[in-house]
This record gives C-alpha cells, structure tokens and sequence, in this order.
C-alpha cells in the first residue's frame, strides 16, 4: 500500500513534470505590453509598453538600458524609429519603469558555456529554455554588450506594432483599407491625398488591439539604420541640461561621506565622532556594515558634501580587519601558480588527445602569462541620494540594475519593493561597477538616519579605488605542440583566477555557489581557432578579494594570453603572424576576412618608417572574438627614452554583424583602444596586508591626450544579427602591443602591465 507521502510526492513529481513540458512548448513571452501602463504627461499616448507619442508629434522611446556614455540610447531609438518611420527629429528618450518585459535576456544567453562554433542539440536546448526562463523571473541590466543584440526585435517590433496600430486609425477615419497607406517620416499617408500626423492619429491608435503578427522591414529598405546618426543625449551633455547621478538635487538635500575599512571586507569595531562633532555641518555619524559583498565602515552626514568628506576623516575608528588581512599581491600570484600545480582544472572545451599530441610533436613550446587586478575607474565617482519618507523610499542612482537596486534598497530598509521608486541616472563611465549594490544598499541605511531629509552619499575617489570589486588577477599555462612544418597539432592551455559569476550571484541573489564559470576561460576556450587537439581549462581559486565584472570580463587578460602564445608559435614556427593564423582559420570565412582586411589596412609586410626621433618601429597583430564580434587590431610600436614602450597607430577592423550606427562603432572601438592601453602599459591594482596601494588616477592612470596613438577604424559590412560593440575592442589591443614588442626587440612580455625593465 501507498503512504500518503509517496503518494503525495509522486503527484506532485508529475505534476511538475506536466506543468514543464506544458511551460516548454509554449511560445516565448511577450515583451510589448507592461504589467502597469506606461506613466504618460499631457498628450501623451501609449502604444506599447516601448513607445508614446504626444499631440504635437514627438515620439518619447523607453529606455531599459543605462546610457553610461556608449550611445546606447542612440543606437535602440534607431531600431524602433525606424520601424515605425518616425521623423528622427521628433524623438525623444525616456528611463522605462521596472518591469519583466524590459528583463535582459541575450547576456545570460552569453554567459552559458559553449563555444560560438557549437551549434548542437544541448546548445540550442539550453538557450531555449534559458531565453524562456530570463523573460519571467530575470533581471533588467545593462553588461556584457548585449543591448542592441538583445532588443534587436522587440524594439523593432515595437515600432512596426505602433505604426501599424497608427495606420488601422488613419485608414478607419479615411474608410480606406490599411494595405493602401504608409507611414513616412512622423505622418500616414494614402494615395488619394490624404495624411495625418503620428500626433493627430495617436488617441485613435491607441484604441487599435495590438497587432499579433507584424512584418519587419526588410535591412534594403532602412532608412535610419546603418545610418552615422548623431548621439541623441549628445546636446544635453554639451548644454549642461544632462542630469547624472551626482546631479540628483532633490529640496533639502543633505550630504554624507564614507570612510572604508582600509582592508578589503574589513568592518568597525569600534568608533568616536566626538571630534567630528565638533566640526561645521555636522549632523550625525554613523558605522555601516558590509553590504552585498563589500566592506564595512563609518558614515557623516552634513550640510554640503566637502564638510562630510571633512568630518568624517576626524573620526577615530578601531577597524575589525577581517580574512584579508594577510593578503598580498605577491601571495595571490603564488597561490594561483600552486593551484596549477595541483590541478588540471575544469576543461571547457576538448577535442582529440592533446596528450598523445605532444608526445608526438616535433617541437613543443611552453610559456606562462600572469595579469593583475585592476579597478574599473569610472570618471563619476560612486554616489546614490536616497530620500525615506512615509515609509517609502526614492532612489536617485546611476545604475546598471534597477530592477536588483530596488530590491536591495527595500531589503535594508525593511520595506515591500513596491515601496522603492529607483529613478535612473546617466551614468558618468561604469565599466562594470556599477553592476554592484554595495553603494547602494549602504546608501539607503545612510538616508533612513536623516529623518526625512534626502541625502547624496559620495565615495571620495581614493574609496572607490581601494574598494573596488576587481577584475581577478590570473595565471595561465599554455603549451602547443607544431610538427616539422610547423604546423599546430596541439593546444593546451589552463589559467587560474577567481571566478566571478559565483560571487556576483551570491552578492545578488543570495544563492550557494555555483562550481564552474563560464567568463573565467573566456577568450580561451571559445576563440576560432582549428587546433587538431586542444584541452582548455580553468581553475576557480577562492581568495578573499572582492571581485566583479570588469569591461570585457574574461576575454580582457584571456586574449593577452591566447594572441600572444599564438604569436610565439608563429615565430617558432618561422611563419608570418598573419598567415599563421590564416592556416588556423580555413573554416571560419569571417575571421578570415577580418585579417585580410586590417592586414591591407595595416600595410601589414610593408616597412615602416622610423619614428620622428629616429627610434625603430614595428608592427603586431591579435584577432579575437568577443561578444559575437570578430576584432582585429595591428598596433604600431617604438621603444622610448627610458625604455618606455610607445604606440604610435592602432589599426582596428571589427565584424558586428549589421553595423545599427558606424558613428558609435567607432567612437566605441576608439575609447575601448584608449581604456584597454590603459591597462595595457600602466595599470595594476596591487594588495599589501589586504589593503589595496592604488588610490587615485595618478597611481592608476589613463592614456593621456599627447600619449593616445592614432586610431584608425573599418567596419565590416554584414547582414547578421548585430553584436556586441561596447566591449569586443579591449581585448586584442595588448597582445597586439606585445607582439610588436617582440618583433622589435626580441623580448617577449608576458606579464601585464608590459614593461620592458
């Protein structure tokens, strides 16, 4: 006989089962309509939950993504613009609300460990349900250079929706059937004369059921897509009109500064404000603990913000150090040397026997490669002002995530997340730390000691760098086997570093983590190239620095390490560095055409000039895929006075699939050519005793003006579903670099930043 339990279990096993495969085979979410109407102001009309359009015909696109200076809200006002042939000229940009249909779907699809050239039942599988799944119990984001890619057909079916809905009303006042008018420029027209503007049509449109079906336009007949169309935010920013997060000015504005535990995850112990208290503007002090993986610390709150800043460094504080407090830089680069030592890794990609390979090579290189943490160095420094009244809260943020921002704010407060409005800021540069909460949450417990009073939380710079959440130091083994003429006949390569993804999704959601990730090996295990037998893996190292997303995550110090060795197999191989890689490449067309192009462009082969002081100079190449774009850059080097290495030109070619705006792809390609130079030949973040050394621009620099080479960018033409552009231009810029480097002088470097003493 049955007991209950069983039985109740098994029901309920079968129920599941039935609500999946039913929940399987239905058709994926929508993502036109909101679950609340979109808030509109005066004439205003809602089509969807993506477009309004108002009496006097301006079309206002709602914007899901954080501009944080990439053009993003240029690019995804074109898509449905163009869709609904609104006059350019008309429309305008506006935050969206939080809500499941604006949840970002493609960069979760991104982070799911298989190789672009998979294209295999588990593959197609996983992304279904992992594409169903992301819509309903997902996050609104911006990262991982997904926008354009991810809202390529909702935005564009938005348009096409609304400008159907516009042309059913047009031709139900004209009693004319719909198929005889068009939309051009903002207006419905008809043969017979007839026109109307979106304007004068939008309340009767509204009142049209939202088409089921509708015909997107075919990339022949675009007329704003492909277009260098100026960057929409563009006049705010030059008119001072632009509001960031540091703009939040709400009436009776209070300020408050922070001071960090100086060992990362550090707390306090113990505190006296008593000389603080003394000081002009001081209203309150108070102690914080760490939030979403942070570090904790002590608070002032005052009339204006350099009084805070002030006050708060009178504070005596007694700092519980915590696990970091032994850590080092040096210790962190033995330790993941040791785990290399000890373990194979996890392997994210295999094919043939790599071992039997070797044996069997004629020759067998080896190298390894070590890359430091670095900080993200936003040019606005951390901020959030946070108002609690009545038992709600409002949150004036620049923000990656809304959605996750919200939640967090109603958790520290103790409140219902419907009770947190977050109104979305510019964002003054990210590059991923904005992705974080720690600012946030610790903002929203500054506020609720002001008594109702809003109040703006500013990190002075030097907390910002030494309280980062950083891109993982890693080291990399890689050795390959080549025959008698020099061909490849194996790959192996493992790198160790901690791993982002699990501490991320702690940090946000609470959950255990999760053994393996995806962003630690890639820009190894997932690059092009035919290996006949390679093994690529990873080891996860668990350390006691916070960690995060850092712009173009894993293929920024993967890249350095797979372009480089690449290049010393070239020349161990006595081959050109182009053709080496071309030999490699017969079944990717794309990849190949890449480096046919940037090899003319280049004058790959030709001799170069001198420098203007005389000094030799020399060329290098790295091709890399990142975010389903192909980039490949040639930089041109000399070595200076001091021995300082100095790029003179970067040529830069990249493959994006449909180029939506050739102005941002290569504005873009040029500021990602700035950012990964940067870091290239100046930047580390290095720890002693916990405590990172770093705290300013001036000991983590940017490539200055009279330094920054030439730039030269082509877009490659394309009919594919458009990619990633924010982050694919990092990557090859420093193993390009080095690989000049080499050819120079014969030195090859193989740690970063590169150094030449």
């Amino acid at each position: 006989m049955l007991k209950r339990r069983t039985f109740l279990l098994g029901g309920a096993s079968v129920l599941g089962a039935s609500l999946l495969v039913g929940w399987s085979v239905l058709p994926p979410g929508q993502r036109l309509t909101p679950a609340a109407p979109l808030p509109a102001q005066g004439t205003q009309v809602a089509l969807n939950g993506w477009v309004k359009i108002a009496a006097d015909n301006s079309v206002t696109i709602m914007m899901c993504k954080a501009e944080m200076g990439q053009g993003i809200h240029t690019g995804l006002a074109m898509l449905l613009a163009e869709e609904l042939d609104a006059d350019w000229s008309q429309v305008r940009v506006e935050n969206s609300p939080i809500d499941r249909i604006y949840n970002s779907v493609q960069n979760i699809i991104d982070d799911l460990p298989f190789r672009p050239d998979d294209d295999g039942i588990a593959k197609r599988t996983t992304v279904w349900f992992t594409r169903k799944a992301v819509r309903d119990v997902g996050t609104m984001m911006t990262g991982g250079s997904s926008s354009i890619n991810d809202l390529w057909t909702p935005m564009r079916e938005a348009g096409a929706s609304a400008r159907a809905m516009l042309i059913g009303a047009a031709a139900a006042q004209w009693h004319v059937a719909p198929g005889e008018c068009r939309a051009e420029r903002g207006r419905v027209l008809h043969p017979s004369g007839h026109q109307a503007s979106f304007g004068e049509l939008s309340s009767l449109a509204a009142q049209q059921s939202l088409p089921r079906n509708v015909a997107l336009k075919n990339p022949a007949d675009f007329k704003l897509i492909g277009k260098p169309v100026h960057r929409i935010e563009a006049p705010s920013k030059i008119n001072g009109s632009a509001r960031f997060g540091i703009d939040a000015l709400p009436d009776g504005l209070l300020y408050a500064s922070v001071l960090l535990c100086p060992t990362l995850g550090g707390q306090v112990a113990h505190f006296d404000a008593s000389a603080a208290a003394t000081m002009p503007g001081f209203i309150k002090a108070l102690a914080f603990a760490p939030y979403n993986g942070g570090t904790g610390g002590v608070a002032v709150i005052a009339g204006n913000a350099f009084r805070a800043m002030n006050a708060v460094l009178a504070i005596k504080v007694e700092w519980d150090n915590g696990a970091a407090a032994d850590l080092s830089s040096t210790s962190v680069d033995s330790e993941l040397a040791q785990a290399l030592d000890k373990s194979d890794g996890h392997a994210y990609y295999e094919h043939g026997d790599v071992d039997a390979a070797l044996r069997d090579a004629a020759r067998v290189v080896k190298a390894e490669y070590h890359a430091p943490y670095l900080a993200h160095g936003a040019v606005e420094p951390l901020n959030c002002t946070v108002q609690i009244v009545d038992g709600a809260a409002t949150v004036w943020v620049s923000t990656q995530m809304p959605a996750l921002a919200r939640h967090h704010v109603a958790k520290v407060l103790d409140l219902d997340a419907d009770k947190v409005d977050v109104q979305s800021q510019l964002l003054g540069g990210a590059f991923g730390r904005r992705l974080e909460l720690d600012f946030i949450a610790q903002a929203a417990v500054i506020a609720r000691e002001a008594g109702g009073r809003p109040v703006q939380t500013i990190w002075p710079r030097a907390q910002d760098f030494t309280h980062d959440f950083y891109r993982p130091a890693c080291v990399s083994r890689l050795s390959a086997g080549l025959d008698q003429n020099g061909k490849v006949v194996a790959w192996r390569g493992t790198s160790a570093s901690q791993a982002i993804v699990p501490e991320a999704l702690a940090r946000y959601y609470g959950v255990p983590r999760i053994p393996i990730d995806k962003t630690t090996c890639e820009g190894a295990f997932d690059q092009p190239y035919e290996w006949p037998a390679a093994r690529v893996a990873h080891k996860i190292v668990e350390l006691a620095v916070p960690v995060g997303f850092w712009r173009s995550v894993g293929h920024s110090h993967q890249a350095f390490f797979t372009e480089s060795f690449t290049d010393e197999l070239a020349f161990a191989a006595t081959q050109d560095p182009i053709a080496f890689r071309v030999a490699l490449l017969a079944q990717h067309p794309r990849h190949l055409a890449v480096l046919k192009r940037i090899a003319a462009m280049s004058g790959w082969g030709h001799p170069l000039s001198h420098a203007a002081d005389g000094a030799p100079r020399a060329r290098g190449v790295a091709l890399h895929e990142a975010f389903g774009s192909v980039v490949a850059q040639v930089a041109e080097v000399s070595i200076g006075p001091n021995k300082a290495i100095r790029v003179h030109r970067v040529f830069c070619v990249i493959d994006c699939g449909l180029p939506v705006n050739p102005n941002l792809i290569r504005q873009q390609m040029e500021g990602a050519i700035v950012f990964g130079l940067s870091t290239a030949l100046q930047d580390e973040i290095t720890i002693v005793n916990g405590q990172v050394q770093q705290k300013n621009f001036v000991d983590f620099p940017v490539v200055r003006m009279n330094d920054c080479p030439l730039i030269e960018t082509d877009i490659m033409p394309s009919q594919l579903h458009p990619q990633g552009v924010g982050e694919p231009g990092v990557p090859p810029v420093a193993p390009a670099v080095a690989n000049a480097v080499f050819t120079l002088t014969g030195k090859r470097l193989r740690a970063l930043p590169l150094k030449m003493v």
